[in-house]
């Protein structure tokens, strides 16, 4: 089975003519384990909070908690709703995307051996009527993910989803309700304290899009059916593989080896992540938002000018060739590229016979469909690589939850590597906060006034630009 087998990186495509040298790799090596020798010490010491996870949520008394949450919710709901925004909600999508049946809500209870799941994430009205018109909220159960409980997207989603609770289900409708927010600090949980909502921890030292194998993830797991162990012994043994031994043992270190090279020697400032698996889909979303907001920033540990990180681009093969391959191929060689390899699909949907077959397909016949999209993603590769493109290739023995953990926390350690490469703190986003304070001051929350005077000062100012 390939349930419990290592996924495996190919990074040849990284070196040869005109790539990565060996040499430069190696010097680059001996910085690197600099990098790595802190990982491992934080990692000892106990303060990488997120590293920490897939050991510890293994542990009775800190699982059983959200075990007994997902277990209540199961014997009384039918029907779960996300209620979070980026890292609050992109993993546990991310999860059904690739775990579950693509039609996984259509399909009859028994089958679906779970609870619906839905999300409430972006602040689109449309999105949220559309949604709230078509469930029985007496079978429904939101789980409101905030880690700081102030996410304006999430407050906005809780307010109208709180008074309609109110409206429709006045005697029950705290019922409906779970917290998943910080231990101690933060709106969400002053609520769930004063008015007796029942609440869920996220860890204080793991931030939100480094927070899914928390209760942010593992409560939806569980009341979708889903193997939490398995998910969490993928995601450990991984951590394990990405402590120490250096470049070509360390599969994250040398990962970001390899994106901090592409960046600052081969001005390779794009990362295509492209997985070749519409259940991988939800993966290359999840990273997308991780790389960038955890990379992208202005000023380095010291306060120095930075100005780092690579755009991550979102693909999906094969669709994708049919519409970025063209450019990725003949255009600027500006980009990193990530392929992310299915080995065993559930169905390998094989091809009828030659004889069953209009002539201009027989090549078909004797093949599969899984057959047809590895091939495809092979000669994408091996096409890029011929066009002095640099990739590099993660292959899966199969998409089950020990895989699907590896994947996560692969993704998450090579991050975390990556920002002290290049000297930032990977957890942190003040860019994103700017914005948020500007979006409080705009919605006239007290403490924010004079960022919304600052915006309309220039909006007055831009007026005879408007076309």
């Amino acid at each position: 089975m390939s349930a419990r087998k290592t996924i495996s990186i190919d990074v040849s495509t990284c070196f040869g003519k005109n790539l990565i040298k060996t040499t430069e790799f190696s010097k680059a090596g001996k910085a690197a384990l600099k990098v790595e020798s802190r990982i491992k010490n934080e990692v000892d010491a106990g303060r990488l909070g997120f590293w920490k996870l897939p050991f510890e949520m293994r542990l009775s008394a800190r699982l059983k908690p959200i075990v007994e949450a997902a277990e209540a919710a199961r014997a009384n709901r039918d029907t779960l709703v996300i209620v979070g925004i980026g890292g609050s909600s992109l993993g546990t999508r991310m999860m059904v995307n690739a775990l579950k049946h693509r039609y996984y809500n259509e399909l009859p209870g028994l089958e679906r051996g779970g609870m619906k799941i839905y999300f409430l994430e972006n602040s689109d009205p449309d999105s949220f009527k559309e949604l709230t018109d078509r469930l029985d909220l007496s079978h429904t159960l939101f789980n409101i993910v905030s880690k700081s409980g102030s996410t304006v997207e999430t407050a906005a989603q809780y307010a109208l989803v709180r008074e309609l609770l109110m409206r429709r289900l006045p005697d029950t409708w705290k019922k409906h309700l779970l917290f998943t927010t910080d231990p101690e600090e933060g709106s969400l949980r002053k609520m769930a304290e004063e008015e007796g909502i029942a609440a869920l921890e996220v860890p204080s030292d793991v931030g939100g899009r480094f927070s899914m194998l928390s209760a942010v993830g593992l409560f939806p797991a569980l009341c979708l059916g889903l193997n939490v162990k398995d998910l969490l012994s993928g995601a450990a043994d991984m951590a394990g593989r990405c402590t120490s031994g250096g470049l070509f043992k360390n599969p994250a270190l040398t990962l970001a080896v390899i994106h901090h090279m592409a960046d600052t020697s081969f001005n390779k400032n794009m990362a295509v992540i492209f997985p070749y698996a519409d259940k991988l889909q939800g993966w290359a979303e999840w990273f997308c938002q991780l790389w960038a907001e955890s990379l992208g920033k202005a000023l380095d540990e010291k306060g120095n000018p930075a100005g780092c990180g690579t755009t991550p681009i979102k693909a999906l093969g094969a669709i994708d060739q049919h519409s970025q391959m063209q450019l990725y191929i003949e255009g600027p060689n500006d980009k990193l590229f990530v392929f992310v390899r299915n080995e065993k699909f559930n169905d390998p949907a094989k091809f009828p016979p030659r004889t069953k077959l209009p002539a201009a397909y027989d090549y078909l016949a004797g093949h599969s469909m899984s057959e047809l999209i590895q091939a495809e993603e092979a000669a994408s590769r091996f096409a890029l690589t011929k066009t002095g493109r640099m990739s590099y290739e993660i292959r899966l023995p199969g998409i089950s939850e020990y895989t699907l953990g590896q994947l996560l926390f692969l993704g998450e350690a090579m991050t975390a590597y990556a920002g002290y490469l290049y000297g930032v703190n990977p957890f942190d986003q003040p860019g994103v906060e700017l914005g948020k304070k500007y979006a409080y001051g705009l919605m006239g929350r007290k403490g924010y006034e004079s960022y919304a005077a600052e915006m309309k000062k220039t909006a007055a100012a831009d007026a005879k630009f408007i076309i």
